[in-house]
């Protein structure tokens, strides 16, 4: 009876969350809520579609999927890709609060969606690069 039981490893978030259909619904929502919103609409380009992509991929590499993200579009570099973009405080914590939302509009876990929140935050206010109120590039 000293037959040794495999270890399982502990589910990751992406697990927990429900897997790729889970984060795939929800990335829609938070860029449903993107589109309507008139103070992050403007930092985004004109089609959603591309970003949704990599957002997904991105999230569920980093919530302990597969590494589609790195598979598709080479290493995630984040603060590089995002540099062409006016992110102020606000708008990171803006970001922050429709992704939240999204989680919570397709119910997942409290306790799971504070945990994901909670690793989120210091990583969407790493993107912060100006104090500015402008929200394009180009303006």
């Amino acid at each position: 009876m000293n037959a040794q039981q495999p270890t399982r490893q502990p589910r990751t978030r992406f697990e927990r969350l429900g897997g790729r259909a889970a984060l795939v619904a929800i990335v829609k929502t938070f860029y449903d809520r993107i589109e309507a919103d008139p103070e992050l609409r403007p930092v985004f380009p004109p089609d959603l579609r591309p970003g949704r992509d990599k957002q997904a991929a991105f999230l569920e590499q980093w919530m302990g999927g597969e590494p589609r993200y790195t598979q598709i579009y080479g290493e995630p570099a984040l603060r590089r890709r995002h540099r062409p973009f006016t992110i102020t405080v606000r708008g990171a914590e803006r970001w922050l609060a429709h992704l939240e939302a999204s989680f919570e509009a397709h119910g997942t876990e409290n306790a799971l969606t504070r945990e994901i929140m909670d690793a989120l935050r210091p990583l969407a206010l790493r993107m912060v690069n100006t104090t500015e109120v402008r929200t394009r590039p180009d303006a």
